[in-house]
């Protein structure tokens, strides 16, 4: 037999770690000593610290791994185990290129302009709401709050239900006139529907978001640090903008020192070019495939 010291020399495993496996029952010394408390192995017990230590080193925790050496695992068992930790390794790995290329993104933005960005892009996935808004096509992005006397003339006597008001843009490129755009206000809960307001549900969507506060300038500098941000971290843009009033004053100002708001832009990762080639010739060759997979 070897006292825990010689053991540990020859598994090359901490004393420290030994007693905690001791501890918790994943591996009892063959025999301890009353008077003096010594613990000691037996080179038997390689072959079941090695499963321990391996098992480990695939991820899984110790309390996973003392229910499997204890009741034994099947072949089946084990390989269904071993596919989910698959799964959450690969998981875990694409979360990690993702804040690669976030960081390698915000480096080269700093080495072309010198400086570091007042605006913090994050992208976060954002739940269906439920709104009532009136969408109409405007002469100027400012006129944008004519449309919320509208909104909470509609929502009178119902402020218990009545959330945060936004701005949704439909279209898909700038334009100075003829614009696109609704005033929403989220709900608690349904209301009917009066005159041009509609209640209705915006999407659940992944967001590529920041907070700006001040008048257009501002405004201008934080929808470019989004857009830079989509096309460095390889997203595009795939819905309609919207632009959340965190803290602001009734009626809507579109243009105040003051204002602070959160712009969110849906995005989803860009198919590679190369991909996107490789899609078609594939379609091409196998006309309706698509449809039986």
């Amino acid at each position: 037999m070897l006292k825990i010291g010689e053991f540990s020399k020859f598994v090359q495993v901490p004393v420290p770690t030994l007693r905690y496996y001791d501890q918790v029952g994943l591996l009892k010394p063959v025999e301890v000593d009353e008077v003096t408390g010594y613990r000691y192995y037996s080179a038997s017990q390689v072959t079941h610290l090695n499963r321990i230590l391996a098992l480990k080193s695939l991820g899984f925790e110790l309390a996973q791994i003392g229910v499997m050496l204890m009741e034994g695992v099947t072949a089946e068992q084990m390989r269904g185990m071993l596919r989910l930790r698959h799964a959450q390794l690969r998981q875990q790995l694409d979360e990690l290129q993702s804040r690669l290329v976030e960081v390698e993104g915000r480096l080269q933005q700093i080495e072309q302009e010198e400086t570091v960005s007042p605006y913090d892009v994050i992208l976060k996935h954002v739940e269906s709401q439920l709104v009532a808004s009136v969408r109409a096509t405007l002469p100027t992005h400012d006129a944008i709050r004519s449309l919320y006397g509208e909104v909470y003339t509609a929502l009178e006597g119902r402020e218990t239900c009545i959330g945060y008001p936004f701005v949704i843009w439909y279209d898909e490129e700038y334009k100075d006139q003829d614009i696109d755009g609704a005033a929403a206000v989220t709900l608690r809960q349904r209301i009917p529907e009066s005159g041009r307001v509609c209640v209705h549900e915006v999407p659940a969507a992944l967001m590529a978001t920041t907070v700006q506060q001040g008048n257009k300038t501002t405004h201008l500098e934080a929808q470019q640090a989004i857009l830079t941000w989509v096309e460095t971290n390889g997203y595009q843009i795939v819905g309609p903008a919207r632009e959340i009033f965190l803290h602001t004053t009734l009626p809507i100002p579109h243009d105040e020192a003051s204002s602070v708001m959160e712009l969110q832009f849906p995005v989803e990762k860009a198919v590679p070019s190369h991909d996107l080639l490789h899609s078609k010739q594939r379609s091409r060759r196998h006309p309706g495939s698509h449809e039986k997979e």
